[in-house]
């Protein structure tokens, strides 16, 4: 069975979708990176990159943005990242915008999703004050998780847009539709509740908490650390300061670290109900996406601990991010398929 439909049933601006949805998943991932790396504010201005719309490179141009920007060290690398990172969401801007007048072009056809595109351009518009705001308030936590989530948000809603674009949908028994009215609910809270952990990481990450807990399954040789709840999620954090590397205190960032390892432990233990939920039902694709959740979810947790073992080297932090996000991937096209389930024809019995 093909991942997507045949060419002739796929609805105008699929394959647009469908690229627009690998090119969002290359820009978080060059985020992730971007971060990890301290690249930040490789570029202390926007949109431009110390007064140049692309970095500086020559020595010349060094010394003019020392001139311009003497609080901010010049180090072409991460002023290259940060600009390639941009430039990529500015193409995927564009795509979307492209994507947006393709629905409203095929608006009088009432199987052509139009509110959805309109609803990622709008993001799309937010998403662009949110990078600004990264740089000028100097990775702000707040702004940055914003940030962070509005990216995850776009790319779960085009791939959404990719598959009701692609129009393939469960032929199924009027048993198993049954069945699945009855987990529609369920789908809907692990979407929430991977949501809410993806959003308890990238504050994790914004504050530079990663490695406030250096083992497993403790924190600090302890299973319950002193930890300060109030200042680790202080959402009135004064703006000004550089965040680069965090200004924490220790206690604080203990307490972002392990209410994110009890969020991904509440995680797991919703999924996994759900794939039992769905593994019982009868249809060889329903247990499928049980198995597929279960996998991507299974993958999720290793990386998790060695990211604290391996103390977050970078190529595990990155594949951490990925497989989250495959497995919000995973929890939207399960929902797509149950909710745009058909009954298959049954011939009447005479």
């Amino acid at each position: 069975m093909s991942v997507f439909n045949t060419l002739k049933y796929q609805k105008p601006g699929f394959k647009l979708a469908l690229v627009a949805t690998i090119l969002a998943t290359l820009v978080i991932l060059l985020g992730t990176f971007t971060r990890l790396v301290d690249a930040g504010l490789g570029c202390p201005d926007w949109p431009g990159c110390y007064g140049k719309v692309f970095w500086v490179n020559s020595a010349n141009e060094i010394s003019q943005a020392e001139m311009l920007y003497p609080d901010s060290s010049v180090e072409v690398d991460k002023a290259g990242l940060e600009m390639i990172h941009r430039f990529l969401a500015g193409v995927l801007g564009l795509i979307i915008v492209s994507l947006a007048v393709i629905s409203w072009r095929q608006r009088d056809n009432e199987n052509a999703p139009f509110r959805l595109p309109t609803f990622i351009l709008f993001l799309v518009a937010w998403q662009i004050l949110f990078g600004m705001w990264t740089v000028t308030l100097k990775l702000w936590p707040q702004i940055v998780t914003l940030h962070m989530l509005g990216g995850v948000v776009t790319f779960s809603l085009l791939w959404l847009l990719t598959l009701r674009l692609d129009d393939q949908c469960w032929k199924i028994s009027a048993k198993v539709m049954g069945k699945l009215t009855q987990v529609k609910p369920w789908v809907i809270i692990a979407i929430v509740i991977t949501g809410v952990q993806m959003l308890l990481g990238a504050w994790t990450s914004s504050n530079y908490a990663a490695f406030a807990c250096p083992d497993f399954p403790t924190c600090q040789g302890q299973w319950w650390p002193e930890m300060d709840l109030k200042k680790g999620f202080n959402l009135f954090q004064s703006i000004g300061p550089n965040y680069l590397g965090g200004l924490l205190e220790s206690d604080a960032r203990v307490a972002i670290h392990v209410i994110h390892r009890l969020g991904a432990l509440l995680t797991s233990v919703y999924l996994l109900g759900l794939c039992g939920l769905l593994l019982i039902i009868k249809d060889r694709r329903v247990r499928r996406m049980a198995i597929i959740v279960f996998v991507v979810l299974f993958m999720q947790l290793a990386l998790a601990i060695s990211n604290v073992a391996l103390m977050s080297p970078l190529i595990i932090a990155i594949t951490h991010t990925t497989v989250s996000v495959v497995l919000l991937l995973t929890l939207v096209t399960l929902a797509t398929k149950v909710w745009t389930a058909k009954l298959e024809y049954q011939r009447p019995e005479f």
